[in-house]
């Protein structure tokens, strides 16, 4: 089953998390560290990339080469001001890359690097796959990846590009929204009909570094986005940061340090008012906080309340209940009409957000869902859904689209230039057809239409290609397929122009009638397709929307076609037109080389650890002698003099090399070193474990022996048992047990004299190949089996004679007598 398994990841800006769904449900996988959170850090160093928990233990000893907060910079630009605040957060180094975007500047293998967000997502990915590849013992390639609500076309690319970077193939990129909303929905039994009115529940997501706040519609077996509202830059390290802002001038006045200038000890602060701010969740008095050799070898100390933390966060609550109320707003939802409210996110324990939500929409907030793993549960679940291994109840998603999309191109025939193609809150996956009449190529260029956290509204350009005028030169109809696809990314998925020709006009010859009739079969294919593709659409809630003057050219057609004297027939021929896509993201030239280099990294680190695993073996191996040698008196007495001189010498040698000079040796020396120590030492070992099993070894071989003469006796007291066996083939057991104990009481003579500081002159593995051989030249003749004796023929009772039948064929079948007896031998 292990092979069937598809993962669900939650990326999040702190921490991320990895579901599997499995025949016995959803599981959160556990790292190598043992544990289900996996921070967000990718650390480098003069040797490898380290990466996970382990980026993490040495962020304040390299705290210019560990970078976090990463997720925040995706497909940004360095003048961004989102990536202004960010800065704030952020104590490694930034470079403005040539196209304007981020790069992030570190020293790996002994050089100056510069890695753009993207990659470094790429690698924490990377990660992720081995996690869960070494849990589920199985390659993994299929996942689904959650993204914040909040996050624009561009975003959505990045994360899509550092995916297949890292060698993972999205099913789909899902709103961490939606995730929460299926995890919680899936497992409901009692959810209502589909003829009923819905449940209505709304979710409060509040992490690490943002807020959403979404309500959604179930039934049973689907669920529907109703509304979403989000603050991407309200979450739980605003918080750290106030309070880390507050301990400063505190520390300022008191000890004279400033922490803002050094980057590992603002980190520090930041770090210890995050167990403070979790300690006030749960206790409302004064709690202290102290700091050992915080900043020039002096230790600080302060204290806190509860209520003087939601005093300084005051501004930050009430953006929180701001949000809560757009969501409500935006739902129409009434209060009676919502069933519970659930809360997910680390940050959505503290008391005051609990009180706010209650305030907001009267209810006690309900913790049903497990608060840090809900959304890599529903990204599970989804990527069962999409994957053909695995079976799941089927349950319908319906997403909403967070911020309208407008379509713009330059204007004809009267037409207007812009539209609104998506709504706010309009269902996705989503397409719709547009109708364009043009003679020549055009382009269609995408903005979002309303307020993004993103300083750019641009999405992407569109060209629709090899458009041409028909025979008269007049424009033709250009459907163009427009679509909101299952990552929340627009596209400009085809395009195809539509062409009318009369009949009449093919007739010319032979061949001209021939091609007509190709081209009309053609012509009615594409309509059949034209009918089930609108089907589809239809299926899945698609809408199509005529631009410019279709219906007055359909009506002067029909005004035509009336009037006419002769009916023409006309044939219709559907022409497929590329289109060319301008937006976000890397090339595929791009794509090439970072797939590459992660390739490179990789194999890299995999050389350095086996590097280091060969490394720590010979040192546990070294340690391992040397508590032998001082402590295991039993293994002492197999070792002489000069053996002991040579091995404490050596493993000295070996304790001062490891920890010097040869502590950046290569892969080949310690498995060198280990070997020589190991083809010393184990020789010793061998003695000792032979002088433990030998005992049992000669007892064997002792006791088969005195089995084998006791056979030979039975056999001279005319034992029933081997009276078929020949003289001859007892006499060659009887010699070979002889031979075989002579060899034996010789081997235990030479052992009296042997001491345990020598190699022995007999090995167990000795004893045993002796006792084998002498197995199988015994053991096939005092176990042949007696021949078969052939049956007596049946006698008459009477004479003694065969009875023979009238014809004078002899009688086979059983007397009475002898039937009596079979009967009785059956019972």
């Amino acid at each position: 089953m292990a092979a069937m398994s598809v993962i669900g990841i939650d990326f999040g800006n702190e921490s991320c998390y990895v579901a599997v769904a499995r025949a016995g449900g959803i599981e959160t996988i556990a790292n190598d560290y043992s544990l289900r959170a996996t921070p967000s850090c990718v650390a480098l160093s003069e040797k490898n990339r380290i990466l996970g928990v382990a980026a993490k233990n040495q962020l304040l000893t390299n705290t210019m080469n560990t970078v976090h907060g990463f997720k925040r910079l995706l497909a940004r630009k360095y003048n961004d001001p989102h990536v202004d605040k960010e800065r704030r957060f952020l104590p490694f180094k930034m470079t403005e890359q040539p196209n304007g975007g981020i790069g992030i500047k570190v020293t790996y293998l002994n050089e100056s690097h510069v890695f753009s967000p993207e990659q470094i997502t790429a690698m924490l990915f990377t990660k992720l796959k081995d996690i869960s590849e070494n849990a589920l013992k199985t390659k993994v390639n299929d996942c689904v990846i959650s993204v914040p609500s909040f996050f624009t076309n561009a975003e959505r690319k990045a994360l899509l590009d550092a995916a297949s970077i890292a060698g993972l193939n999205v099913l789909r990129l899902m709103n961490e929204t939606t995730a929460t909303a299926l995890a919680y929905g899936i497992y409901k039994q009692d959810l209502p009909a589909p003829e009923e009115k819905p449940r209505n529940v709304v979710f409060v997501d509040f992490g690490h570094s943002s807020l959403q706040v979404f309500a959604c519609a179930f039934h049973k077996g689907k669920l529907k986005m109703l509304a979403s509202a989000s603050d991407s830059h309200l979450g739980g390290r605003d918080i750290d940061t106030i309070l880390a802002e507050h301990f400063s001038n505190d520390f300022q006045t008191r000890y004279h340090i400033n922490p803002r200038v050094s980057p590992r000890a603002y980190l520090r602060l930041l770090m210890e008012v995050e167990k403070l701010k979790k300690q006030m969740s749960a206790n409302s008095t004064k709690l202290p906080m102290s700091i050992e050799c915080f900043m020039d070898d002096k230790d600080v100390h302060g204290d806190l309340k509860r209520a003087d933390m939601e005093e300084l966060c005051g501004q930050l609550f009430r953006r929180f209940e701001e949000t809560l109320r757009k969501c409500l707003e935006d739902s129409g939802l009434r209060l009676e009409e919502i069933y519970a409210v659930e809360i997910v996110g680390g940050s959505s324990r503290i008391p005051a957000i609990k009180h706010l939500i209650e305030v907001v929409f009267g209810k006690q907030p309900s913790t049903t869902l497990n608060q840090d793993e809900a959304v890599s549960r529903g990204c599970a679940l989804q990527c069962a859904m999409l994957s053909p291994a695995i079976r799941v109840r089927e349950f319908s998603v319906t997403d909403i689209q967070n911020y309208p999309i407008k379509l713009v191109w330059d204007a004809s025939m009267g037409e207007d230039g812009e539209m609104e193609v998506f709504s706010h809150n309009h269902p996705v996956p989503f397409s719709k057809m547009l109708t364009f009449f043009r003679k020549e190529p055009f382009s269609l260029k995408a903005f979002y239409a309303g307020n993004i956290p993103y300083p750019d509204p641009y999405i992407g350009q569109f060209i629709v290609k090899d458009v041409k005028p028909s025979a008269d030169g007049e424009s033709l109809k250009v459907k163009v397929k427009v679509r909101v696809n299952l990552h929340g990314i627009l596209t400009v998925s085809s395009a195809s122009l539509v062409v009318k020709q009369d009949a009449s006009e093919q007739d010319s010859n032979e061949q001209d009638s021939v091609g007509s009739e190709a081209m009309e079969t053609e012509g009615q294919k594409n309509e059949t397709n034209g009918s089930e593709n609108e089907q589809q659409a239809q299926a899945e809630n698609s809408q199509e929307n005529h631009v410019g003057n279709e219906d007055d050219a359909d009506n002067q057609a029909t005004s035509e076609k009336k009037d006419g004297a002769k009916k023409k027939k006309q044939l219709v021929k559907t022409l497929e037109l590329p289109i060319e896509a301008y937006t976000h993201g890397y090339s595929q030239a791009e794509l090439k080389n970072y797939v590459e280099l992660e390739c490179k990294m990789v194999a890299s680190d995999q050389q350095e650890k086996e590097r280091i695993d060969a490394r720590n073996a010979l040192e546990e191996y070294v340690y391992e002698l040397r508590e032998k040698l001082s402590s295991d008196e039993e293994f002492t007495t197999f070792v002489n003099e000069n053996e002991r001189s040579t091995l404490d010498n050596q493993l000295q040698y070996l304790e001062k090399w490891l920890y010097e000079e040869g502590e950046e040796s290569e892969l080949q020396i310690f498995i060198q070193e280990l070997n020589s120590l190991k083809n010393f030492s184990e020789q010793i070992k061998t003695r000792q474990l032979d002088f433990e099993q030998r005992p049992a070894a000669l007892e064997e071989l002792a006791s088969v022996l005195l089995l084998t003469r006791k056979a030979v006796d039975q056999y001279k007291s005319g034992d029933e048992r081997y009276s078929h066996l020949a003289e001859s083939d007892i006499q060659k057991v009887q010699q070979t047990a002889e031979q075989t104990h002579k060899w034996l009481e010789e081997k235990r003579a030479a052992l009296v004299g042997t001491p345990r500081t020598q190699n022995p002159p007999i090995t167990v593995t000795q004893i045993r190949q002796r006792k084998q051989t002498f197995e199988n030249i015994i053991n096939p003749i005092l176990t042949k089996p007696k021949p078969k004796a052939d049956p007596p023929p049946p006698a008459n009772k009477e004479n003694g004679s065969t009875p023979e039948n009238k014809d004078g064929h002899v009688d086979h079948s059983p007397t009475q007598e002898q039937q009596n007896d079979e009967k009785m031998d059956v019972e």
